[in-house]
């Protein structure tokens, strides 16, 4: 990253974009606050325009765009570029959410699914393809949130949507007694929901599935490898060389 440490404030006002690693456990919200802080304390400012270009899962880790200043009218075009995963889909079990933010609520069979039916399943899950969102999601309906409507029990009628999915590789298939673990590499569209295609993936094969890890790799030209954790950004910031 640049060396943002001997940036003025005009630098980052004029308009910056933070490539940051988030953590596991984090939230979106809280990378982005984190990195306001450093700012406001370096500068000793009151507000600033900052704000992410796609929100990542807590239980999701990898690239996050934080802008600054006057980048944040480019968040929306940020947002429509293509965006790169690799994760793993736990086949054998399902869950609400369709990941591990809930517990595993079913079991299924395994023992017909061989690794050629994997390979030749996947070919449902490529070019344009109609998904439903999970129920558990930060989509808004009748006002309220998705995963606030699951959180308190009501019956949402989620519409499905297409989206495209520009690429789908099967690094490894890993055959357990009770599952079977796919890693997996995506590009897709936005909007495209890896807990979405980790479900659908599960019922193709006539059994079950979840998404039990996921890290975001790329945004258009941008990659993860160049990317800071917020800590390391925060040490930056308060630093007075790199």
């Amino acid at each position: 990253m640049e060396q943002i440490s001997t940036y003025t404030l005009e630098r980052f006002q004029e308009g910056f974009v933070f490539e940051v690693d988030k953590p596991l456990n984090w939230t979106s919200f809280q990378a982005v606050n984190a990195i306001k802080w450093s700012l406001k304390k370096k500068f000793n400012i009151k507000k600033i325009k900052i704000g992410h270009a796609g929100t990542l899962d807590p239980l999701a880790s990898g690239l996050l765009l934080i802008c600054c200043g006057k980048m944040t009218k480019q968040i929306a075009d940020f947002q429509g570029q293509a965006k790169t995963y690799t994760g793993t889909i736990c086949i054998g079990a399902s869950t609400p959410s369709f990941d591990l933010e809930t517990e595993i609520d079913q079991h299924y069979k395994i023992a017909h699914i061989s690794e050629e039916l994997i390979v030749e399943t996947k070919k449902q899950f490529t070019g344009v393809i109609r998904q439903r969102p999970p129920l558990y999601s930060a989509l808004k309906k009748e006002g309220k949130r998705l995963y606030e409507h699951a959180r308190a029990g009501n019956t949402i009628e989620v519409p499905e949507r297409e989206v495209e999915i520009h690429q789908f590789e099967i690094e490894s298939i890993q055959m357990n007694k009770k599952s079977i673990d796919l890693n997996f590499k995506i590009q897709c569209s936005k909007g495209t929901y890896i807990r979405s295609i980790a479900h659908d993936f599960g019922k193709a094969l006539q059994s079950g599935a979840h998404l039990s890890s996921l890290r975001r790799t790329a945004i258009g030209s941008y990659k993860v490898d160049k990317a800071l954790s917020p800590e390391s950004i925060k040490k930056l910031l308060e630093s007075n060389s790199i």
